[in-house]
């Protein structure tokens, strides 16, 4: 085991790369370090959750860099919202909104979160997230990647 030490400390070789200089700054003071994350499936076709399936996994593990998954928004400081706002879950989504304790934080992952992507038009779609509640931080992509996931939680928690 000590040799296995010294040649990753010879090499440099680790598990992941050093922080930047510039590291990702938290988007409130009050999350610095850790934050607390309710998952909301809005209407998505189930892509985006695969992906934040993946980016809490143990490949990229999105909880060593503090933020966590709940399941309630009242033990949540922020709210994880995928797919465009279908009429049946937009007053369910203000509600979960609502329910989240001061200060709140929406970060709309995919497309169809941010603009409705596939489903614009649709007759059962309210709109995009930012329709609904006012969104912080938007994760692009259809689906988005575990690496931009887990890059917009660390914008959150500045770790």
């Amino acid at each position: 085991m000590l040799s296995l030490w010294r040649k990753i400390r010879r090499t440099g070789r680790v598990a992941e790369p050093p922080p930047s200089a510039d590291r990702p700054t938290p988007l409130t003071s009050e999350l610095a370090g850790s934050v607390q994350i309710r998952h909301v499936d809005a209407g998505s076709c189930n892509g985006c959750e695969i992906e934040i399936g993946s980016a809490f996994g143990p490949v990229y593990d999105a909880e060593r860099y503090g933020a966590r998954l709940v399941a309630s928004p009242r033990h949540a400081d922020a709210l994880l919202v995928t797919g465009a706002v279908t009429r049946n879950m937009a007053e369910p989504l203000r509600r979960t909104f609502e329910a989240v304790s001061a200060p709140k934080v929406v970060v709309a992952v995919g497309d169809c979160a941010r603009d409705c992507g596939a489903f614009t038009g649709a007759y059962g779609v309210v709109g995009a997230v930012h329709d609904i509640v006012p969104v912080d931080l938007e994760v692009a992509g259809c689906p988005p990647r575990p690496e931009a996931i887990v890059e917009a939680l660390r914008t959150l928690t500045g770790r």
